[in-house]
Formats: C-alpha cells, structure tokens, sequence
C-alpha cells in the first residue's frame, strides 16, 4: 500500500482528526507489522455504520410505498374510496412490524449478496398477515371488506413487495461505493474469493488486502484487551474495510479461537463472513439442535422421499406442458428458419448421461453444421474451457441462425420433450456427455441421484467459466439441498440470466 504523504513521520497521533496521509502511512505501518498483504490502495474513510441504516431506511420505504401501492390499485379495481383508509390504519403498522419481526431489516448488514429473492417465503407471510388483519381490521370502522376485496389486496402486495424491495436494493447497491473486504486466510483461497466477489452480479464487494491466520492469534487470545480491539478499529479505519472474510480453519482448529476472533471483529466495527470448512461438504443441508446447550448440526438424507420425487416430477410435468402449448407458435418458426438457413435436421441429439447413469439423447434445436462432430479435433487448441470441457466462443461451425438461437437460449427449449419423457428435469444437475462423466468420481457421483436439467447452478454461473470439478460439487450440493421452492428460485433466476446473455 503506498503512502500518500512521505513527510508524515509522527508516531503518536492526537485526537484531533488526522489528514488522510498520515493515517494511510500509519495503516501502511500497522498493515507491514501484522504482515497484511495490500490488494489495493486505502480510499476515503467510509461511514460502515451508514451502509446498513442506508439499506433499512431504503427497504422501510419501499414495504410503505409497496402496502400504498397495493392499496391505491385495490381501491381502483374495486371502486372502494375508503379503502386506502382501512387499509392504512389497520394493515401498514402491522406490516412493518411483521417485517421487523421476520429480520427483513437487519438481514442485510449480515449478508455479502443482498437478495430479494431468498426472502420471498417472508414476504409471503407478511402479505398474508398484512391482508388479514386490513379485512378483520376494516370491519371495526365500518362495514368489513369484501373477502374478493381482501383476496386482491393479499395479491398485490405479494408482488409489489419484492418488486419495490428489488428496486430499493438495487438502487442501494447502485448509489453505495463497493464494501471493502479484508481477508483472513491463505493466499491461494484468496484468489478464489476475491473471484467470485467480483464475477456475482447481485454483489458489490472486493477484497482490498489479505492477512494470514497466524498473524492474527493475538486478536483470539487477547481478545478481551481494550488495547487490542483499539489496535485492530484502527486496522480497519487505515485500510477503509467494512467487512471480514475468514476462511475455515484447518480440522484441528480450536472453535474458541475462531469465536474469539469473530467476537474481537464485531466489536471492532466489522461485518464478519466466516467460510466453514463442513458446509464446503454438506451445504445448507444441515438441522441445527441443541443438546443442553452444546449446538450439534443434524444432516439431511442426500436424496429424494418419494413424496419429494412426486411432487418434483408433477411440477416438471405442468411446467413443460405449459411452455411447449405456450411456445407452440415459436417452436415452429425456429424449426422454419432452420430448414431455410442450412441443409440438415432440425433437431440434434446428442448422447447425454442421465439419472442413475442411464443414457439418453438430449434434444436441441441444430445450430451448426451437419458435420460439426466431425470437425471438432481439428479445432481442439481453440478450446478455452477447462478440465475436459469444449466450448469455443467464436465456433466456425455455429450457422447463421444457430448463433441467434444460442445467444437467447432458445435452441434448448426442444429439451422439454426430453422432461416429459422422463429423461430430464427442468431444473437439476448438469447433464454431461460420455467423456465428462467419466471423470466423475467418488460421492460426486451421487449428482446422479436426481434427474439432470434444463437449468440449474451451472447454468447461472456459466459453464465454460466453473471448472468441471467444482461444477459436480455444486451439483451434489443442489442434490443435497433440493425443495421445490429452490427449483422456482433457480427458474425465476435463469429468467433474467438468459435475457442478459450471461454465460453463453
């Protein structure tokens, strides 16, 4: 980190307000001895407490103008002029405190990526409470709302809450600089978050410097010390962080020393994210229980009850029927335009590894060459995929027509006829080709558990950019965690993801 005033010599600083070259050299000094290593020059101070009231004053106003929203657009449809009254009075404190109550305002300041979408399920619940008590509510000033009044209310404000919430974050996150992160751990795990926290589209963090785990000890065995949590607020304010990122400590670490170290963060002003070594393994798979005291993490089966498949199958039956009656129209004028554009099928099939390691060919609208299979080693060394994957980004073989269908996503569609066959899911693991699959070893294998999919994880995260061993890890996770609510997040996901052109 260099300094930005070389003159600035003082040792002792006095409680007057410091100018911004003294404290970068007394953070450069501070950041030498306990043997950080800077990433990227110290900005401005910034107010770490503001970030969090910031995002709760935003998300405070956007559920009041969401519940007034609801109201004014009730009252319209429903040509009832004292709604907005009733519902005012009686349902907009008790959404607010719902709210409150459920930690829809103090969640953010915990969390790296700010998501609306995590939270739906509460703001479900808040909708409905809300709408119930401006029904009940109403009838105590005049005559009770209608239930087909309370139904339409209950509606709108179980889509205007997320949308107003979205909107508030994202105006948040559009406004506020990056959240400056420091991190504790090794420098090659390093590399791998400072990554991902600059390829997550919903996140605006980075890592400006990095410490290794044994030049904090003294922040876990003197934890208590005025002097070192005083040594580690001034740590922070020289290199401007708001935020820890501590990697998971080797299996023989002292989880007391690990408490410690989290407890001397939080009081010296920093947001802490802690990167465990066990849900590296297991995920969000896990029960929490407590046994007098001690907490002890339950783990879920890593597979499907028969009611879950059932229930899983019937959802991917409805939604395919749905979107190949709804699509109808454009499934053949894509199939029109590629008879027109080159000789050829329409459909390619290509022999996928399904459930269970049975195989089966995955349909997809042709966007190459007849040939294509045939040129593929020759053009070998323009591979920019890793770990066995092929993928080009200029592939000479993609026809006119074929790169328009690949940049919107649509040559896949033709795989809903693979989900109702029973061959694929829309939402599920990745399905890999012949060659790919044999390189999956071990537990990984248990990704076949569940049937592959349309979309999924590696889909959002691209799957020429995610290592094929880190893709089969994100695959048995989703097996591990699967619920039908994570199939619609994942849907509801790959949406905007497809419309944005990521990863493709």
């Amino acid at each position: 980190m260099s300094a930005r005033a070389g003159g600035a010599t003082e040792p002792r600083v006095k409680r007057r307000r410091v100018p911004a070259g003294v404290r970068g050299l007394i953070g450069y000094a501070r950041t030498r001895a306990l043997g950080v290593s800077p990433i990227d020059e110290a900005r401005g101070p910034a107010a770490r407490g503001r970030r969090a009231a910031i995002y709760r004053r935003r998300l405070l106003m956007a559920d009041a103008m969401a519940a007034a929203c609801a109201s004014t657009l009730t009252t319209q449809i429903t040509a009832r002029p004292l709604l907005l009254t009733y519902a005012g009075i009686a349902g907009l404190p008790m959404l607010l405190l719902g709210a409150k109550l459920h930690g829809l305002y103090d969640r953010d300041q915990t969390l790296l990526a700010k998501t609306t979408l995590e939270e739906a399920p509460k703001l479900f619940q808040v909708a409905t409470l809300c709408a119930l008590v401006a029904w009940l509510g109403s009838g105590l000033i005049t005559a009770p709302l209608e239930a087909r009044t309370a139904l339409l209310l209950w509606l709108s404000l179980a889509v205007l809450l997320p949308l107003a919430r979205a909107g508030a974050r994202a105006l948040a996150l559009e406004l506020l600089p990056s959240e400056r992160c420091l991190f504790i751990g090794d420098e090659s795990l390093a590399g791998t978050v400072g990554a991902k926290l600059a390829g997550h589209p919903g996140m605006k963090a980075e890592m400006v410097a990095r410490v290794d785990p044994g030049q904090v000890a003294l922040w876990s065995t003197d934890a208590c010390s005025p002097t070192r949590i005083a040594e580690v607020r001034g740590l922070a304010q020289a290199l401007d962080v708001q935020r820890a990122i501590i990697a998971s400590p080797d299996a023989d670490a002292d989880s007391d020393t690990l408490l410690d170290l989290v407890r001397t963060l939080k009081e010296a002003g920093m947001g802490v994210s802690v990167l465990p070594r066990l849900l590296e393994v297991v995920g969000s798979s896990v029960e929490f229980d407590s046994l007098r005291g001690m907490t002890v993490i339950g783990v879920r089966r890593i597979d499907l009850t028969r009611s879950s498949a059932a229930v899983k199958r019937a959802f991917d039956l409805c939604g395919a029927t749905i979107c190949l009656l709804a699509l109808a129209p454009l499934l053949l004028a894509i199939a029109l335009a590629i008879k027109l554009d080159s000789d050829g099928p329409v459909f390619f099939r290509q022999l996928r590894v399904g459930k269970h390691g049975e195989r089966f060919y995955m349909f997809k609208f042709r966007t190459m060459v007849p040939d294509a299979e045939a040129m593929k080693d020759s053009l070998r060394e323009l591979n920019e995929a890793q770990d066995g994957l092929f993928k080009i980004a200029r592939d000479p073989r993609i026809t006119r027509v074929g790169g328009f269908l690949r940049k919107s996503a649509l040559d896949e569609l033709p795989q809903l006829l693979n989900v109702l066959r029973r061959e694929m899911s829309l939402v599920g693991p990745r399905p890999l080709v012949l060659e790919e699959d044999a390189r999956i070893e071990g537990w990984h294998r248990r990704r076949l558990e569940l049937l592959p999919g349309m979309t999924g994880h590696w889909q959002l995260l691209g799957p020429a950019r995610v290592p094929l061993r880190e893709m089969v890890a994100i695959d048995y996770l989703y097996v591990a965690n699967w619920s039908l609510w994570a199939d619609v997040k994942i849907l509801l996901r790959t949406v905007p993801h497809v419309f944005a052109r990521r990863g493709l």
